[in-house]
């Protein structure tokens, strides 16, 4: 009986040790891709899809269950899918380009988008980053996806039917196909986009199947063409059919390209190279846990893991490249400024408005080489459209406020990118900060600017307050550039007078920023309280601390360390009182602060992003990690509701990576990053220079969410920031966390982070 009994417990054992072992999971598998899709116009839970992809991939691939042009092209709440496109589309307010469609159906031919559309249920769905799969239960079909950079495979697993067929949409505003049978092979190309292209833009495709085709139509707007084998029209598609046998899979390998035919099948050469489905995903799979592994996050729940991992997977999903390989291996790209093919990088899809307050910073920490490359597509940037962009998809759009180009290019410099051509970035800075340019480019009201020191509230630019405070910063990323690059003293001291024009915004009645008017009177009827008109989707409480670079001025313009820490209290202990007069109806980023809970707190849009790590240039960090574990736990869920805004590019994400891992860059272009507290009991972070971050929080838990101590390489440290060149040392940061605030860590002026007027 004991042998018996001891046989049992060592078999229990082992099958308990397997099973911890099968359990053993790759930073992929905590992604969920659906995470932030359950939004809509008048709400945003991350208005995202999910993408297919590769990191940083030039094209990405999701399912449509939104109509043609619509922004919102997957819905979590949508009850049928009407095809799988490909797409570029960074935001749905910014909409997409380069976009077709493939959907699998059986029986009758139908085409059009809602005649084709099938029933899903995201129980038979799954969605990860480097493979999909669905259920479309109209045609008991079962579809999977996989991609490389520029292509994708599909797997599509027909029912016995006689006649089963796949629906090419080249869509609308221009397009044209054309199947070519003796090579099992459909070409076209689409040239629908939402602006940012030149008149001669196109997406070319190509689509080889490994089935040949029995049925063959092109169609229109008008109808079917039965064994017409080419169409061009304002909205042009084609299906091809086929008998099949139950569960028989048909391969579908597709690629695009915006230079040719001729590249597109390059593209498709080059990248698939005639894999098995299983091999692609595979690699797939292999890219992204290569990417998301530098950061390795380990004792958490799995929900937090499971939330950062989905929030490092947006991270580096744009911008997208849009750079092609000749099969020489020559860097090419189709230029969205100038319609030429030209050589070198480009990439396209991100609004720095977003994403220089995190996004950037996490790239030149964590993926500086890929930042390299985006500083040299930024050079033909400049080049080929005469300005560099503030929101580009695939070009310039209109879109947003500030010079934040300026940011984007000196703190990658200044945080040791090199080998690119600096001296011309400059240049484009310099240019932008002196110029007004199409589509948001340079600075809307610079003669303003330039002469008065602010952008007046009443000459007719909208949200000049705003323009104000972010050129301010800009000027200070400019000046920290000029000085780097040991430009004329006249030079570096205009921008260093510049980067203070900041304070001709504060009005002292209310200890706020607002609006001025060019004879130099605040603006009457004041309300702190009033989203738009002078600020850009937020109001004075949200963008009075936008002085990045001078936190310790805005502190003294505020009248002290109390006055301003009390005034950061206010913003969390406010009602979430608005007035939309502006807009004249609610937006949705004032719907996302009015619900959260958190006062005038709008985490959900970017300009209030850092104000938590503010209570560290006066003494109060501890109610830094207080705020700061507040809102990861409380606005961030791996869930199809997961955000509680527009995620953007992953800005909003890239604020939850590095609150998690203990710090947050609040002034990129500076050095230094300001401490927080770690959300996990280890993050590793793998650079690229060999070296290792290690930050070890022990004793974390939800409970012990203060810092007691911290140390660095085992000695105690005392300051509430860290230098970004003495982690590129590699460094092991211990953190001591316990369940009260240690009121004493920090509070010294000596331990403050970086400001200019300190």
């Amino acid at each position: 009986m004991k042998n018996n009994s001891y046989i049992l417990l060592t078999f229990l054992f082992l099958s308990f040790a397997v099973n911890a072992q099968d359990k053993t999971v790759s930073p992929v598998d905590h992604v969920s891709t659906l995470v932030g899709t359950q939004s809509v116009h008048s709400l945003s839970n991350g208005n995202t899809y999910p993408a297919i992809a590769r990191p940083w991939g030039m094209n990405f691939w999701s399912p449509q269950t939104g109509k043609m042009g619509d922004g919102w092209m997957y819905t979590y709440t949508a009850e049928k899918i009407r095809g799988f496109k490909q797409t570029h589309q960074p935001s749905p307010w910014i909409n997409d380009y380069g976009q077709f469609s493939i959907m699998p159906v059986t029986g009758k031919i139908v085409y059009k988008e809602d005649e084709r559309a099938s029933w899903f249920s995201h129980k038979s769905e799954i969605a990860k980053p480097h493979y999909y799969s669905v259920y479309l239960a109209d045609f008991d079909i079962t579809t999977e996806i996989t991609a490389t950079e520029r292509a994708a495979h599909f797997q599509i697993t027909f029912p016995k039917n006689d006649q089963s067929s796949i629906v090419i949409d080249a869509f609308d505003k221009g397009s044209y196909i054309k199947i070519i049978p003796s090579e099992n092979k459909i070409i076209g190309y689409t040239t629908k986009n939402s602006g940012g292209v030149p008149e001669n833009f196109k997406n070319y495709f190509v689509l080889v199947f490994d089935k040949p085709f029995e049925t063959k139509y092109t169609w229109n707007d008008k109808g079917l063409a039965k064994d017409q084998l080419e169409m061009k029209d304002d909205h042009s598609g084609a299906v091809v059919g086929f008998k099949t046998n139950k569960g028989e899979k048909v391969n579908v390998r597709v690629a695009s390209s915006f230079i040719s035919f001729e590249q597109a099948e390059q593209n498709l050469k080059a990248e698939l190279k005639n894999m098995p489905f299983e091999k692609v995903v595979a690699e797939s799979k292999n890219a992204w846990n290569t990417t998301l592994g530098k950061v390795k996050a380990e004792g958490g729940t799995d929900e937090q893991l499971n939330t950062f991992y989905s929030c490092l997977y947006r991270t580096v999903c744009f911008p997208q490249k849009l750079y092609e390989l000749e099969a020489s291996g020559k860097i090419v790209h189709y230029s969205p400024y100038n319609g030429k093919v030209l050589d070198g990088y480009m990439y396209g899809g991100t609004g720095f408005w977003d994403t220089f307050r995190a996004l950037y910073p996490l790239l030149n920490l964590v993926y500086p080489s890929i930042n390299r490359e985006m500083q040299e597509a930024l050079i033909n940037d400049y080049k080929e459209g005469g300005f560099l962009p503030e929101w580009s998809s695939p070009g310039l759009r209109d879109c947003m406020v500030g010079n934040n180009s300026a940011s984007i290019v000196a703190e990658a410099y200044l945080k040791g990118l090199r080998g690119y051509d600096i001296n011309t970035l400059y240049d484009a800075l310099q240019h932008g900060a002196n110029n007004e340019g199409p589509n948001a480019t340079g600075r809307k009201g610079v003669e303003y600017y330039n002469t008065l020191g602010y952008v007046p509230y009443d000459v007719k630019i909208n949200e000049n307050a705003a323009r104000t405070l972010e050129y301010a910063y800009d000027d200070f990323a400019i000046w920290k550039l000029a000085k780097a690059l040991n430009r004329p003293a006249t030079e570096i001291a205009q921008y260093e007078k510049r980067m203070m024009n900041y304070k001709n915004l504060f009005n002292p009645e209310f200890k706020l920023m607002s609006g001025r008017n060019k004879d130099g009177s605040f603006t009457k009827n004041f309300n702190p309280f009033k989203w738009g008109d002078a600020f850009t989707e937020g109001n004075s409480w949200h963008y009075s601390w936008s002085v990045f670079h001078d936190i310790q001025g805005l502190i003294n313009l505020m009248g002290g360390e109390k006055a301003f820490t009390d005034k950061l209290d206010e913003v969390f202990s406010l009602p979430p009182t608005f007035d939309d007069s502006y807009y004249g109806s609610v937006i949705h980023e004032i719907r996302e602060m009015q619900i959260m809970n958190m006062g005038q707190y709008a985490h959900g849009n970017q300009p209030i992003q850092h104000v938590i790590y503010l209570y560290n240039y006066a003494g109060q960090p501890w109610k830094t990690q207080y705020w700061s574990r507040e809102v990861m736990n409380r606005l961030y869920k791996p869930t199809p509701d997961g955000y509680c805004g527009d995620e953007d590019n992953g800005q909003t994400s890239a604020w939850y990576v590095f609150s998690s891992m203990g710090f947050y860059p609040v002034c990129p272009a500076s050095d230094e990053y300001v401490l927080g507290a770690p959300l996990f009991k280890k993050v590793t972070v793998s650079l690229e220079n060999g070296k290792q971050i290690v930050i070890k929080a022990d004793k974390n838990s939800a409970e012990n969410k203060y810092v007691q101590e911290l140390k660095w390489n085992q000695k105690v440290y005392d300051k509430n920031y860290i230098n970004h060149f003495d982690l590129q040392k590699g460094a092991e940061l211990d953190f001591n966390m316990i369940n009260a605030p240690n009121k004493n860590r920090g509070a010294t002026k000596a331990s403050y982070p970086y400001s200019y007027s300190k």
